[in-house]
Formats: structure tokens, sequence, C-alpha cells
């Protein structure tokens, strides 16, 4: 398990168990594009190049980013002059950390792993840092809440902590970047409180991912994202009100 599967399971079943067979492959997002490559900013010049020449879409025929991407070199270079940003984006870079968590293997990937400063670090794009996001369980609420990145943290500082058999978790920060102009960025610190409970809802959750994924049951579809609309059979009728339901 990975903390990436584990928020797909809860988007869709279908569609992970899907992914998980080999069965279908869904298109990158640019979001997504445009975050890996912050993040190969990150860990170094050499991944940098490497990543620039193997997207060769991002870039025009002159080499320059297309405009929509142009964005991205003004949030790497708010980072990094930064002085917090920089400090706290100091240490090892894509780190694998693995061990048993809720009865199955789990393997993560920390951006920045600094265990003798006490800390790890992770760097996100947002949209925006301030703006409040829509998620459907709690409401209006803030980037970190609303795309998972609290249990994203809890599981990395649970994982990490297992496997080295340390008695207490690293310091987890998030260093956040928004893609506006100029960028707004941030160091953002989650309180342990918080991520215990994060682990204990990500534990009752896994009772049912364990039985889709290895025990055979029928996955749900959710009949709203990519996949379920891709393959979706209607057999029935609907009124309109059930459009929005």
């Amino acid at each position: 398990m990975s903390n990436s599967q584990y928020k797909s399971f809860l988007q869709c079943e279908a569609a992970t168990m899907a992914k998980i067979n080999g069965e279908w492959m869904p298109p990158t997002p640019e979001a997504l594009l445009f975050g890996q490559y912050v993040h190969a900013w990150l860990e170094g010049e050499q991944a940098f190049d490497e990543f620039k020449k193997n997207t060769p879409s991002l870039f025009t025929q002159k080499g320059q980013l297309y405009k929509q991407y142009q964005l991205a070199d003004l949030m790497i270079e708010a980072i990094q002059h930064d002085d917090l940003c920089m400090f706290v984006l100091q240490g090892e870079k894509e780190v694998i950390v693995t061990a048993e968590l809720f009865g199955v293997p789990w393997k993560g990937k920390l951006d920045v792993y600094n265990p003798a400063g006490g800390r790890f670090s992770d760097l996100k794009t947002a949209r925006s840092l301030r703006e409040r996001v829509w998620d459907p369980e709690i409401g209006y609420c803030s980037f970190v809440e609303a795309y998972g990145y609290i249990a994203q943290m809890a599981l990395y500082a649970e994982i990490e902590k297992r496997m080295t058999g340390r008695n207490e978790w690293l310091e987890p920060l998030i260093v956040g970047v928004s893609k506006e102009e100029p960028p707004d960025k941030a160091v953002i610190n989650i309180d342990e409180g918080r991520m215990e409970v994060e682990l204990e809802e990500i534990e009752k959750r896994m009772e049912r991912i364990i039985q889709v994924k290895y025990g055979g049951e029928k996955p749900l579809r959710c009949e709203k994202c990519k996949y379920c609309r891709a393959t979706n059979q209607l057999n029935s009728i609907i009124h309109f009100s059930e459009l929005v339901s």
C-alpha cells in the first residue's frame, strides 16, 4: 500500500483495482506535471535536467516552457529566495520508507529526510494556500485537509518511526507554494493529535480496502470518475433530480 493508492481507494474502488490490474491507466493531468516539475528541481540539478529531457511536451521548439508552465519557475524562485523554506528543505531527497501497518506492508517516499534535524519535509504546490477548498465530508477547509495531506504526513511519520524503531515521530513539515503570480509560500506543521485521528481513520478504512484488494470483494464504482464514465453501461432511466445527488 501507498498513500496515493489509499487515497485512490477512497475516491473509487473500481478505478483503483483497474489500475492495479493494468486494465486502465488514467491520463496525467496538467496539475500533476506542474508539481512534478517543481519536485524535480528539489531533487537536484541532474534529476531536474533528466525530467526536462523526459517531458518535452512542457517546452516549445526553442526550449522554453510553455506559458501555462512558466509560473513553475517563479514558484521555484520564490522558494529559493526564502531562507526558512531552504532551511526546511535541507536533507536527503526522495527517501523511500517501508513498514508494516494495519496488517499490510506500506511504502512512502519522503521529499526531504533529515532525521538529524528531527524532521522530514514535503513540498506541495497548490492553486492557493489561503483559499478555502470544499470537501464533501468536512465542508470548506484548507488545501492541506482537502487533499489528504494530513493523512499522508501521519502515514509517513508512522512508517518512518516503525522502520527505524524510534520512539517518537519526526516532525512533519509541509513547504507549500501557490500557483499565483507572485507565488505565495508557507512552512506548515501539523499537530500530533490531528495526526493520531487520521491514523485511526485510516485503520478503520483499511479493513474494507484489504477485502477489496486481497480478499476478492467486488470493488464499488463511484460513477463519477473518468474510469466510471469511460466504462459506464446504462441500465435505467433516472429522474432529473438524481443528476446532482
